[in-house]
């Protein structure tokens, strides 16, 4: 599928992509959703599933776990869209959503050694394009931070399984706490969702003091719980929000686009940004 490409400020997006080339890999580092921005939304008009949804979807989750977790969604996902609430009306519910979620995966006995197994059995993938995108970051030396509501678990296990887990990779997301006879007893630290995105969940703060010369950030999300992932990072000079819309063609377009400088349309594909990095152009 063609990529379709929408600016807000192309001037600006131009004027930073600008800077981004001059800064080069050494200043450069990279902050990403994982959840339909790394990973594919669709692929052949199918969905494709997050990492919650592997779990959801697998035979170690039983048939009424499915139906409460699903119902969960129904319940629950329209509020965290809703244009008409505030983030701060929002917060509550996704707490509880996120912790009802967990307390129900918790009761399925589910074992460390099963993620894996899963994840391959899946139709998870990650963007056309990810090799090269991964591989190159990795190449220049170049930091990529992923910040996931998801499970910290699974989507590692994506990226492992696709042969693009590299030294450059650091993620903070949801992690399962196995008790020692190696079963899902709970998530480890503090609890991570679509709208708490931020320095406040990062417990590992020094990562961004380690990378103080790295004052470019390219951030990439498909909501706009995401924007607030650089929040915190100190000195930053230059950053570009790009943002993938997925579902959101229409009804969420409008208020995507007034938040993030660049949205890029139905499209799996990395080739477009990679290309727009060293070119500093864009076509639809």
């Amino acid at each position: 599928m063609k990529a379709t490409v929408l600016m807000r400020q192309p001037g600006r997006v131009l004027e930073i992509l600008g800077a981004l080339r001059s800064g080069g890999g050494d200043r450069l580092q990279v902050i990403s959703d994982f959840d339909m921005t790394l990973s594919r939304f669709a692929y052949n008009g199918k969905r494709c599933p997050s990492s919650y949804n592997i779990l959801d979807n697998s035979k170690i989750v039983s048939e009424e776990c499915r139906k409460e977790l699903a119902a969960l969604y129904h319940h629950y996902y329209p509020i965290e869209i809703d244009p008409h609430r505030s983030i701060k009306e929002k917060l509550p519910q996704m707490v509880e959503w996120w912790t009802r979620a967990h307390n129900l995966l918790c009761q399925q006995r589910i074992q460390k050694c099963q993620i894996a197994q899963v994840v391959g059995e899946s139709t998870a993938m990650l963007r056309e394009g990810y090799k090269t995108f991964f591989n190159t970051l990795y190449r220049n030396n170049v930091p990529l931070f992923i910040f996931s509501a998801g499970i910290g678990d699974v989507l590692e296990e994506i990226i492992r399984q696709m042969k693009v887990f590299h030294p450059n990779i650091h993620i903070v997301s949801n992690y399962m706490d196995f008790n020692e006879d190696g079963f899902l007893q709970g998530f480890k630290g503090q609890l991570i969702h679509t709208y708490n995105k931020n320095s406040s969940v990062c417990e590992n703060s020094s990562y961004f003091q380690q990378l103080q010369g790295k004052t470019n950030i390219l951030l990439l999300g498909d909501s706009l719980g995401d924007l607030t992932m650089a929040d915190g990072v100190p000195g930053v000079q230059n950053i570009l929000k790009i943002g993938f819309l997925n579902d959101k063609v229409g009804r969420g377009q409008a208020s995507c686009l007034h938040s993030f400088l660049l949205e890029f349309l139905l499209t799996n594909a990395f080739g477009h940004l990679l290309c727009a990095r060293r070119c500093g152009k864009y076509q639809g």
